[in-house]
């Protein structure tokens, strides 16, 4: 579950008040809103990213509205990726398991299984200069679940896809979050992704964040 009270972000002139809304456990939610009008900053809020002036964000219950991001439990995927230009795929995969001291043998499984479920096997000994954009974004998605995290953040993951590869990237968010369950937000303005993939939909409108639609209406 995702939950914030109260939130007051301020940015140099931008600022967003008493921003309230919660996301249910192993949901699916949708961020929608004009450009420009804080669905990023909003999201890296709860990442740890940004900080909060006032106001309470909870993970699962737990308030992590002052914590480190590395310690939220929260997997990312940014708009343009972020990959290591220099690191293999299969680094990538591994990089968050390495960096928490996991066993060889755990990251080696841990690493098949994610390639498995994304369907990069083939591509584990590539750099990311030789992928395609929807490729990038597999490994991006893999290397944010990676630790199994409770939360994932995915900040317009698609929007520089063409339509058949969204649409193959939709088919696969869907499939990855009923095999994890993991708790999901996602920023975006396409209203083809939000269909395909949202139990909830929020709109940040004049500052409030409202909740649109639920998969039970």
């Amino acid at each position: 579950m995702i939950s914030l009270d109260n939130i007051c972000i301020q940015t140099g002139d931008f600022c967003l008040q008493d921003v309230s809304f919660s996301i249910p456990e192993s949901a699916y939610a949708v961020l929608m809103g004009k450009t420009g009008s804080g669905k990023t900053t909003i999201l890296e809020c709860i990442i740890g990213l940004r900080p909060v002036s006032s106001g309470t964000i909870l993970i699962g219950g737990k308030d992590v509205t002052r914590l480190n991001p590395a310690l939220r439990g929260i997997g990312y995927v940014p708009q343009d990726g972020a990959l290591f230009s220099r690191m293999t795929v299969r680094d990538h995969l591994a990089y968050a398991l390495t960096i928490r001291r996991a066993s060889r043998k755990e990251i080696a499984d841990r690493v098949e299984e994610l390639a498995t479920l994304l369907g990069i096997t083939h591509l584990l000994h590539r750099t990311p200069p030789g992928l395609s954009g929807g490729e990038s974004q597999r490994v991006s998605l893999g290397r944010a679940l990676s630790f199994r995290p409770k939360v994932l953040c995915l900040d317009e993951p698609l929007s520089a896809l063409d339509r058949e590869t969204r649409e193959q990237m939709c088919e696969l968010l869907g499939n990855v979050r009923q095999q994890t369950r993991v708790t999901t937000i996602q920023v975006t303005h396409n209203p083809e992704e939000t269909q395909m993939l949202a139990d909830c939909v929020y709109r940040l409108e004049d500052g409030k964040v409202m909740l649109e639609k639920t998969s039970s209406q």
